[in-house]
């Protein structure tokens, strides 16, 4: 339990430091933050991929008078669901009905409180970094009245207006080894995204969890982060790291994804059994991390390329598997139920390669009933006829743009 002085103490502290931050490259996701009267805004995504400057954008654009609130400060150790009531009357004396609570899920019934808000006329900003402790609570108390967004780390598009570069062959380059977390781009220091994990992997997943083996836990993020765009299974991986419970791997699986660290695509069947069976493909969040934080002796190019493609797909949708029967295809986007786009990427078109990546291509396009598919490469353009379908092979800085 707090006093009142020292909720009031630290609202002011933050909105001053907050109110300073840069903000200097409009996010992309401005444009997309529903804003509904008498619903929660909810914003999720990983840790420091610019939530709090997403909030701060909002506020500078729509509204004059708003409270920040982060619940995630040492100030605020031993809050309590209690406390929310102080909370209240501290915003009240500001004469404000607009708030940004950042990191709310971490205090007890933070979603009664929300509701109440919303009954009494405030307009509600929620942010945070696992997507389980939000829409957990979400599902309980603000069934209809809250809508949400997903944020991510800078796209190839914010990167290299944030870098002022060209959109070619260099800068994806760049872009892959960089990956697109704020902080990072600022300052290129590798601790930054080191640290990051560690946070993510302690804070967020060991300590809500109760988790013992934080080793095994590392080692575990740190294996699927170093073969991105691999197929991976719990049963194969039981005794890899010394769990010997395919369903505990399955409880760190969820945890990593929960926390928007790892990333997870089945593979497409009508039948969801089949789909829970199969093996999964694993990407990270972000290729800066794998460049930082993965343990593999050597760079693969192309599997970072791949997850590249994945990402810019995740920020478009979030129904996508990869599809696999005689030929393979890494990705097949669906709107509303419907297949939409069918996505090949590969590095380096060659003799080697091509029957292998067109042929999977086309077979997927068949099956789903597509007229066009793309084959995305480093540097390569071509486009090929065949009965009817389409398929482009077109470069990564043009797709992803």
């Amino acid at each position: 339990m707090l006093r009142q002085e020292q909720i009031a103490i630290v609202i002011d502290a933050q909105q001053e430091s907050f109110l300073r931050k840069e903000d200097s490259l409009p996010r992309q996701a401005l444009q997309k933050v529903p804003i509904i009267a008498s619903f929660a805004t909810i914003v999720s995504g990983v840790r420091r991929c610019g939530k709090s400057t997403l909030l701060l954008q909002i506020i500078k654009e729509k509204y004059e008078k708003a409270i920040y609130f982060n619940f995630e400060d040492l100030r605020l150790v031993g809050f309590e669901a209690s406390d929310l009531i102080r909370l209240q009357q501290e915003v009240i004396k500001r004469d404000t009905t607009v708030l940004f609570f950042d990191e709310i899920q971490l205090v007890p019934k933070w979603e009664i409180f929300v509701h109440q808000l919303l009954r009494e006329g405030y307009t509600v900003f929620i942010s945070g970094s696992n997507a389980s402790l939000l829409s957990k609570e979400l599902g309980t108390h603000l069934t209809g009245r809250h809508v949400s967004m997903e944020m991510f780390p800078f796209s190839y598009q914010e990167y290299i207006s944030f870098k002022n570069l060209r959109a070619n062959e260099s800068s994806v380059m760049t872009y892959l080894q960089t990956g697109g977390f704020p902080e990072f781009v600022k300052t290129g220091e590798e601790l930054i995204l080191q640290s990051l994990m560690e946070d993510i992997l302690v804070r967020d997943i060991a300590v809500r969890h109760a988790i013992r083996d934080v080793d095994s836990l590392k080692q575990l993020a740190l294996y699927l982060i170093s073969n991105v765009g691999t197929l991976v299974s719990a049963n194969k991986l039981t005794y890899l790291f010394g769990i010997k419970s395919s369903a505990t791997i399955l409880e760190y699986f969820a945890w990593l994804k929960n926390a928007y660290l790892i990333e997870f695509l089945p593979m497409f069947s009508y039948s969801l059994k089949a789909q829970a069976r199969n093996p999964k493909k694993v990407y990270a969040i972000d290729t800066g991390l794998i460049t930082a934080t993965s343990t593999a002796f050597s760079e693969n190019i192309g599997h970072k390329m791949e997850n590249l493609v994945y990402l810019h797909l995740r920020r478009k949708t979030g129904t996508l598997y990869y599809y696999k029967d005689k030929g393979e295809c890494d990705f097949i986007s669906f709107n509303k139920g419907k297949a939409q786009e069918a996505v090949q990427v590969c590095y380096q078109i060659d003799d080697n390669n091509f029957k292998r990546e067109y042929n999977g291509l086309l077979e997927a396009l068949k099956f789903f009933k597509l007229t066009e598919g793309t084959i995305v490469t480093l540097n390569q353009k071509d486009q090929f006829e065949e009965d009817g379908f389409t398929i482009k092979m077109v470069t990564a800085h043009e797709y992803l743009f």
